[in-house]
């Protein structure tokens, strides 16, 4: 619900004006010089209506003002030389919806509408008739209102517009930002863990030559430098993203599935469900989730089938991705920098990730995303 500047909702507050424009025009009306002529309810009625007309000027000013517009000629013909009021407040707010144009010929429409009312329903000269419908809507209060809305306009468009100018900065410093990280990264780090892999790669060709066993730390630190390469790359692909292109998501993971099936993996892809409005965050870690899964199970798991489903369930989306590989329900998983990573972009979206041997062979990775739906 909109609320106004004091916490107010913008109904009460709309309605409140209107009731209290309505009671100063009927209190003028009774209180003021009576008609030559017995207005009756109609003319009352006018008075009332041209005031709670207001409660609709957010939704529909040009509507309202037309409405008060013809109240007040309405009311004047009927004997009333109250100001119009309710067409002040009417111009105020259509000016600063932007129907400035309207607005003008609307106004100048009503002053000659007045003026001619007065002129055929006023006794005596002409003179003190159309001072009489000068004093319904006089020129400068009619100015003040269009001036006012206006300005109102004018510094809701410019604080709008220094809005926006201050999330473009914010991104534009954010994207700064990730670029000198990526740098960093890579002057401090990509160098150094190269020189670490090539080295590990060396010592075990090197051994295996002399025929001579490989130590077990040495082959570690080989596949360590292997997996923070390709993390790293990874990460630094991710910090130089600006945007640029399209984000991957749940429409790129057919692609992943083709992939994997074409470096010698039978793998298959289940879509179940229909699918809702996915935030782009869920669709992102769902890509990720399952180009990981593949990518492990084609360099670690020996598998020669692989299955991906994702399932659209109400509220949230479920991915599988399972492998008929050498794991068994005795293998303890060893958390990798990949799982890690899988483990902590489903953490902070509020999912759970569950990852570990089948009961007959092979691994899975499971994943259960939050997915907010539209009220």
């Amino acid at each position: 619900m909109d609320r106004g500047r004091f916490r107010v909702p913008a109904g009460v507050g709309d309605w409140t004006i209107a009731v209290g424009v309505a009671a100063l025009l009927l209190g003028t009306g009774l209180s003021g010089e009576q008609p030559d002529t017995d207005p009756g309810v109609l003319g009352y009625t006018l008075l009332a209506a041209g005031g709670l007309a207001l409660a609709a000027r957010r939704r529909a000013p040009l509507a309202v003002l037309a409405v008060t517009g013809l109240c007040a000629v309405g009311y004047q013909a009927a004997g009333f030389d109250a100001l119009a009021v309710s067409y002040l407040v009417a111009v105020y707010a259509a000016v600063r919806a932007g129907h400035r144009a309207l607005t003008v010929a609307a106004s100048v429409t009503l002053l000659a509408g007045l003026h001619l009312t007065a002129l055929l329903f006023r006794d005596g000269p002409a003179g003190e008739a159309l001072a009489q419908a000068r004093h319904v809507l006089e020129m400068a209060w009619l100015i003040a209102a269009f001036a006012a809305g206006e300005a109102l306009r004018q510094a809701e468009r410019r604080a709008d517009e220094a809005e926006r100018t201050r999330e473009e900065t914010a991104r534009r410093r954010a994207d700064e930002e990730r670029l000198h990280i990526a740098r960093e990264l890579h002057d401090s780090l990509t160098h150094q863990i190269s020189i670490i892999k090539v080295q590990a790669e060396v010592a075990v060709h090197v051994a295996r030559r002399r025929g001579e066993q490989v130590p077990e730390a040495l082959l570690a630190i080989q596949e360590a430098g292997r997996e923070a390469t390709r993390e790293l790359r990874a990460t630094l692909d991710a910090l130089r993203d600006d945007d640029t292109t399209p984000p991957r998501g749940l429409d790129h993971i057919p692609e992943l599935v083709e992939q994997a099936s074409r470096a010698g993996l039978e793998a298959t892809l289940t879509i179940e469900g229909q699918r809702p409005d996915v935030p782009a965050a869920v669709g992102r870690t769902a890509y990720r989730i399952v180009q990981e899964s593949l990518t492990n199970i084609a360099r670690h798991a020996c598998a020669a089938t692989a299955s991906v489903r994702i399932d659209y369930r109400a509220g949230s989306l479920a991915i599988q991705v399972e492998d008929d590989g050498k794991a068994t329900p005795d293998t303890v998983p060893t958390p990798g920098l990949g799982l890690l990573g899988m483990r902590e972009r489903v953490t902070a979206l509020g999912g759970r990730l569950r990852a570990g041997p089948r009961s007959e062979r092979g691994f899975t990775v499971q994943a259960e995303l939050p997915v907010e739906r539209a009220s």
